[in-house]
């Protein structure tokens, strides 16, 4: 992959008036984000909050959900609930659309996407109400976490995570359409990137109390860039899968020779929603005996926790299982291969149409394995790097490929910007365009 000059590639973003004002609207978007997520909500005490997460929380579901929102949830402020509510009903409409014809139906057509859109939000809203009570609930539960519980107590919390959930979805709509990159996908990002000084930090005391030594730091430095540069690899990976679409001549209407291009299927298609599933199946056994307080569950989730062997076969086998089912829910072969038949294209050797559509299926079956088995590394690493080196931080798991994915979609789009201005962008060659989804083959 050739590289551009990052001084001139960045020089060049500001020479590129829509382009700059793109960028500092998404940072002030971000910023209003980052400045509620310190707003706490009335009626809570934050240090009994903190306290519980800071002993109980970590790896749980709860630990889970406050990753992606900044530590918003151990806080109690108003954005606790974050983008979240609205990727949940997002996530929700796209495997509806796999499900139900009419769905699938409306995903195909602009006026159907819009009402799928305004559908979107209309669920954001129902799952931030259901997830407030929740959460009123469960800080009620804390001994000393609520000032006054009762019924006026939830129905505060609902009004204010709810209302700061809805911010957080419109803030997150303004990004995408009027700033770089997916809002929703970047206010993740800064939630997750910001929480990275604060365990700098703790390393350094780590280090200073003898708790941990600069050897094994320096085994996790080349450990973390190997790691990252395998993540990034994994991300771009493609299989090329070669087309021909023939090409009809303007002067006598004669078909010349087909031109050669390529499908390109991703290596790991399904993204992180493998790991976030797998984890949100895995977690619930402690979850359940959080909350229900039974001793039978207690012992039954002591099997579960995040050190014990089963922890780790389970959530392995979870992770391959929810790659190859989320892979085949967001990718159709049969659409595909009906698209390109309808182009009048093919691929050498294979027959138009249903051949066409398995082909590209039993392709897409072969190169999902790598891809299952890398999500399944990266999200176990976290947990041995915190037993084998002891350092106060997870590297690796969903956030990792969370913060790596965004930041490639980031410059991805930049780079789009960039290029039809004439301009250098921050990658000379285009293997970054291979993060997008796959197109249909007269998009290449």
């Amino acid at each position: 992959m050739a590289q551009a000059n990052p001084a001139a590639a960045i020089a060049n973003v500001w020479k590129t008036t829509e382009l700059k004002d793109k960028i500092l609207f998404t940072l002030l978007c971000l910023v209003i984000y980052r400045l509620g997520a310190h707003v706490t909500a009335p009626g809570i005490d934050v240090v009994a909050l903190t306290d519980f997460f800071a002993n109980q929380g970590k790896g749980g579901l709860l630990g889970l959900y406050d990753l992606f929102v900044g530590g918003g949830l151990s806080k109690a402020t108003v954005f606790a609930l974050g983008i979240m509510p609205y990727i949940s009903a997002s996530i929700f409409i796209q495997i509806a659309g796999a499900v139900i014809p009419q769905v699938d139906k409306m995903q195909k057509d602009e006026e159907g996407r819009k009402k799928l859109t305004q559908y979107t939000r209309y669920i954001t809203v129902a799952l931030a109400v259901v997830q407030a009570y929740g959460f009123a609930l469960f800080t009620e539960s804390l001994q000393g976490a609520v000032v006054h519980p009762g019924l006026g107590f939830r129905i505060q919390m609902v009004l204010f995570l709810t209302t700061g959930a809805i911010f957080v979805m419109w803030l997150g709509e303004q990004i995408t359409e009027r700033g770089v990159g997916n809002g929703a996908s970047l206010i993740i990002f800064f939630s997750i990137v910001e929480r990275f000084w604060p365990g700098i930090f703790d390393t350094a005391k780590y280090v200073n109390t003898g708790a941990t030594n600069v050897v094994k730091l320096l085994v996790l430095g080349v450990l973390m860039v190997g790691v990252v540069a395998g993540v990034v690899a994994i991300t771009v990976a493609s299989r090329k899968v070669p087309i021909q679409i023939p090409q009809r001549t303007m002067a006598r209407g004669r078909m010349r020779e087909a031109a050669k291009n390529f499908i390109p299927l991703k290596i790991n298609s399904a993204g992180v929603m493998p790991i976030i599933f797998a984890q949100s199946v895995v977690v619930v056994p402690g979850a359940i005996a959080q909350f229900s307080g039974l001793q039978a569950a207690r012992d039954f989730a002591e099997y579960f926790q995040p050190t014990s062997i089963l922890y780790f076969v389970l959530e392995a086998v979870l992770i391959v299982f929810f790659t190859y089912f989320y892979t085949s829910i967001i990718f159709n072969p049969i659409d595909l291969a009906e698209n390109l038949k309808k182009q009048g294209g093919f691929i050498p050797g294979v027959k138009p149409g249903t051949k066409t559509a398995e082909y590209i299926d039993e392709v897409m079956s072969r190169i999902t394995l790598p891809g299952a088995l890398f999500l399944t590394f990266i999200a176990l690493l976290p947990s041995w790097i915190i037993t084998s080196i002891n350092v106060p931080f997870r590297f690796g798991g969903t956030s990792l490929l969370i913060v790596v994915g965004v930041a490639l979609d980031t410059i991805s789009n930049m780079n789009q910007h960039l290029l039809l201005r004439k301009y250098d962008g921050f990658m000379k060659k285009g293997r970054i365009r291979a993060r997008g989804s796959v197109p249909t083959p007269g998009g290449y």
